[in-house]
């Protein structure tokens, strides 16, 4: 398939022979990038259904610095795919491609370039030479030929064009952005992504997106996700990365889970490269980015954006400048949940809508546009259904591992006579970047780890162990409780929820508090916390009400009782 010999099935000078479908025009995708590839494949599938007429295959152009990913997304999406040198033996009568940085072989078919961003709002370097170029345009020498046609998805960028490149006048096609119309149109599907992703309702999904390059965000700031992870209380608030795919395909996924080793433990959920960026897009609260096309995408779409860093690659006059000049900025060392807080809470819907307007001409159209432009260049009557229409996106697996370890806070105060006690619980993994918290008479911390934790230091000084998966009975868990304690003599307590309801607290001194909740069933890291607040702080823990917060959004009455005695043969 990848070899010197020429393809024969389904393009070639024999393929008649070995060919089950026959189509009258050969569609060769220029497969560059990822990021290039990926948009092809997002969009091509609906423009071309159910329509044999038309054979696809794919030829690899692997001159990219980004090349890495390029063939395993073909393979694993089931492309035929031929090497690039064999392009010039197909006579393809369209080549496609997201990637404006490709050599095509001489002769006179057209070639359509898809915008693998938005618009032309970024300098990059220049593969052929020492210099930048502006992203997104084919070199002169193409479009001197007369072939190359460029969509764009605004006709302010056909003016930007024609300034930077005269040589593109007549050379535009106005589309529109199809990824634009997803993100828009899947709107109503947003609680959904949220419970994929596994956010609750009452917390904050904070995404986090970064360009590639030294002046994207990860270069400016390498520990932005592990500070925010720090800060950000982990019941209140989820926090996610969109990389763009040229980080991971010039580092390498293996790098990259490795820098962000801390921040995973912590329970980032990191966005796989391919696909997945776009519900999380739309299930984010606050997005925080840089000069990247998904910051301007999250914008135009109407969430809340803090800019945490603002390349010059990034280009004067275009949309994502006019973002700029009205987003306010993330300060990396500043108090993080207060300014995430206050970007929602200041955030209207008609902060971005002129930069949307000036991004996205004909919203809701551009597959339409771009199914009548393709076929028309293929020089084919344009199929007698009805316009492709603008797909949900489909929910995405969730990326994240389950966080092992915490660094708990509790403040006890009193309410009405009866404590309460407020919870803010942050992964113990990035415990370098927290907040430095002294105890006091009512405010405590202590590290918390459940009994599946790999780091043998963290289980072993625990303060607080929880069991990560219920116990069938009562007997179950005070065994367990018993166990636990007897092999962790560093351990204050133990806690483990019952299967059907409730959770047993078991104490170094012997006693055992049962621990039930209103409300919606929670990790038993959380009662376990209001027992080690209330015990600290000399609170009853026999017949006691206690009102546990989470946050400003999360209030539950947590009723505390004694059993009667120790379990038989739970010796300290």
């Amino acid at each position: 398939m990848f070899g010197s010999q020429p393809l024969r099935v389904p393009v070639g000078h024999d393929a008649h022979r070995w060919s089950t479908f026959h189509g009258e025009r050969t569609l060769v995708v220029a497969a560059r990038t990822v990021t290039s590839t990926v948009r092809v494949l997002e969009t091509l599938p609906a423009l071309l259904r159910g329509d044999g007429r038309v054979t696809v295959v794919f030829a690899h152009d692997p001159t990219s610095a980004f090349d890495a990913g390029v063939l395993e997304l073909l393979r694993d999406t089931g492309c035929r795919v031929m090497p690039w040198e064999q392009l010039g033996d197909v006579s393809p009568d369209l080549i496609l491609s997201a990637s404006e940085n490709i050599g095509v072989p001489e002769g006179d078919c057209p070639v359509l370039v898809l915008p693998h961003g938005v618009g032309f709002q970024k300098f990059v370097p220049d593969s052929r030479s020492a210099r930048d170029r502006l992203s997104g345009v084919v070199p002169d020498s193409l479009l001197e030929t007369g072939r190359a046609w460029l969509a764009v998805s605004h006709p302010a960028q056909e003016e930007q064009l024609l300034t930077a490149h005269p040589k593109a006048a007549g050379r535009t096609l106005l589309v529109g952005d199809p990824c634009f119309d997803e993100l828009v149109g899947s709107r109503s599907r947003r609680e959904a992504y949220r419970r994929a992703l596994g956010v609750e309702d009452h917390q904050r999904l904070v995404m986090v997106s970064s360009t590639w390059g030294p002046t994207s965000l990860l270069g400016s700031h390498p520990d932005l996700l592990p500070r925010l992870l720090a800060r950000l209380p982990c019941d209140e608030y989820r926090v996610g990365a969109i990389l763009h795919p040229n980080v991971w395909s010039a580092h390498g996924a293996w790098q990259v889970r490795t820098l962000q080793a801390a921040a995973l433990d912590a329970g980032l959920l990191l966005m796989p490269p391919v696909h997945a960026w776009r519900p999380a897009l739309v299930a984010a609260d606050v997005l925080v980015g840089d000069h990247g096309s998904v910051t301007l995408y999250g914008a135009s779409a109407g969430t809340p954006v803090l800019l945490a860093a603002f390349g010059e690659d990034a280009v004067p006059g275009t949309a994502v400048h006019d973002m700029a000049a009205v987003t306010p900025r993330l300060d990396p060392r500043g108090p993080l949940p207060q300014q995430i807080e206050k970007v929602t809470r200041e955030h209207t819907p008609e902060r971005y809508a002129a930069v949307a307007e000036q991004a996205f001409a004909e919203p809701g159209q551009a597959l339409a546009r771009l199914r009548t432009a393709l076929y028309r260049l293929l020089r084919l009557p344009e199929p007698s259904s009805a316009p492709p229409p603008t797909l949900l996106l489909p929910a995405a697996d969730p990326p994240a591992s389950p966080v092992n370890s915490w660094h708990v806070t509790t403040d006890v105060t009193l309410d009405g006579g009866e404590p309460a006690v407020t919870v803010h619980r942050f992964p113990s993994a990035v415990s370098a970047y927290a907040a430095a918290r002294p105890d006091s008479a009512a405010s405590f911390t202590h590290l918390a780890c459940t009994d599946d934790e790999r780091d043998h230091r963290l289980f072993e000084s625990a303060s607080v162990v929880v069991r990560r998966q219920p116990a069938t009975t009562s007997v179950g868990a005070l065994r367990w409780i018993g166990d636990t304690l007897d092999r962790l003599p560093g351990s204050l307590l133990t806690a483990s929820a019952v299967r059907g309801g409730g959770w047993l607290v078991g104490l170094r001194d012997g006693r055992v508090v049962e621990a039930t909740a209103t409300g919606p069933v929670m990790e038993p890291g959380l009662p376990s916390a209001v027992v080690y607040a209330c015990l600290l702080a000399g609170h009853p823990l026999d017949g006691a009400r206690v009102a546990l917060r989470v946050g400003e959004a999360r209030d539950e009455d947590v009723v505390l009782r004694l059993r009667p005695a120790a379990p038989a043969g739970w010796s300290r």
